[in-house]
């Protein structure tokens, strides 16, 4: 895939004008067009135009003409560079399938879920255009709430944590309950700026950390000795054992961890939902999906698990939601009709491996230890 995502941030930067050597947007030549007849307008009707004007007028409108026809055929190979980029890339074609989205209610609930994609990954203008044209319904406290999430991950992007920190203020409790370090790391990453701007004494740095950080003490035991340690080795931080606390990460991450407890707030994923649909389909998924129902089509086999996939697929840690058991016996991976069972011993194997071993007797001689016990002494195991 990364071929045809590198034509396509080509194909992106033609469009908007953004890539070096090249022509304006066709926008930045439309509106220069623009202006310059605006310009002529007001002058013809506060005094005649002579010849001379009118000539460098019909120049200035060939030349814009010629940007635009240039750039017309710029974007047009690259989107035939991208078209050959995408058959590459994906040799098979795309598979067929019966419509999904046939009820009111599921279009409903589509149209839905893309506008408040739109909404909670800051395309506002895309989102108002996407709403009006769909007629989907959207409460305005979402939109609200969407847009001061991004208002305050612009703010912190600006290195300004006050609006995060009225925030954190004013849902303590929320933030408490789910044992989050978010509001000491926002404290965290302004003490580490005071002290890498002023030079010794660091009274800013000190200050700051005797009226805000000793506040958080209790909780954050560890990390605050580690930023009252780090004094030793400064001016040299980025050589010493402290090394992490002069990196940018410690700033940067603020945005992720604000963006996930923003949303947990309200209720929703860490993830956008249809970011994730999107990354695992597009990542090979769909294509491994369709190959494997190829095959089994060809050997006229069906999948009979209406839960289940008939091959594994890999996920990105990011995508990975549970924990996966695979029994150290059978080496499959359980599920809800083959859970995970515990012996005695603490040793786990899956329900099927379990009776599999059990005796007339009902007794289970575990197969990685001397212990034996009684099969329905077992239990479940929950990741």
């Amino acid at each position: 895939m990364d071929v045809p995502l590198k034509e396509l941030a080509k194909l992106r930067a033609i469009t908007e004008g953004t890539l070096k050597g090249r022509n304006p947007s066709i926008e930045g030549s439309l509106d220069s067009l623009l202006q310059t007849l605006y310009q002529v307008k007001n002058e013809l009707e506060t005094d005649s135009m002579s010849k001379d004007r009118l000539v460098l007028l019909a120049q200035t409108v060939e030349a814009k003409k010629k940007e635009i026809d240039e750039k017309q055929k710029e974007i047009y190979n690259a989107i035939v560079r991208l078209g050959k980029a995408l058959d590459k890339a994906f040799t098979q074609p795309l598979p067929s399938y019966d419509p999904l989205f046939m009820s009111d209610d599921a279009k409903a609930s589509l149209d839905s879920t893309v506008a408040v994609h739109f909404l909670r990954t800051g395309q506002f203008s895309a989102a108002e255009m996407f709403i009006q044209e769909s007629g989907v319904t959207i409460d305005a406290e979402i939109r609200n709430k969407f847009e001061e999430l991004h208002r305050i991950l612009t703010a912190l992007r600006m290195q300004d944590i006050d609006p995060a920190l009225e925030w954190c203020s004013k849902n303590r409790q929320f933030l408490q309950s789910k044992s989050s370090p978010l509001e000491f790391y926002l404290h965290r990453s302004q003490f580490i700026r005071l002290l890498l701007a002023c030079e010794a004494p660091y009274q800013p740095a000190l200050s700051y950390a005797n009226t805000v950080l000793r506040n958080y003490y209790t909780e954050h035991t560890t990390e605050f000795r580690r930023l009252l340690a780090c004094f030793t080795y400064l001016p040299k931080l980025e050589h010493s054992p402290y090394a992490d606390l002069a990196s940018s990460t410690v700033h940067t991450d603020l945005e992720s961890l604000f963006a996930t407890e923003y949303c947990a707030s309200l209720g929703m994923s860490r993830q956008a939902p249809l970011k994730v649909v999107g990354d695992i389909g597009a990542g090979g998924a769909l294509a491994r999906i369709e190959k494997a129902r190829t095959v089994m089509k060809e050997k006229k086999s069906e999948w009979s698990q209406s839960d289940e996939l008939p091959i594994e697929i890999t996920l990105a840690p990011e995508n990975r939601y549970h924990s996966i058991f695979a029994c150290p016996v059978s080496k499959e991976q359980s599920t809800e009709q083959n859970p995970p069972m515990m012996m005695v011993c603490g040793h786990v194997i899956t329900k099927d491996s379990l009776h599999k071993l059990s005796k007339v007797n009902g007794r289970v001689k575990c197969p990685y230890c001397p212990t034996e016990s009684v099969q329905t002494s077992a239990l479940r195991i929950y990741f």
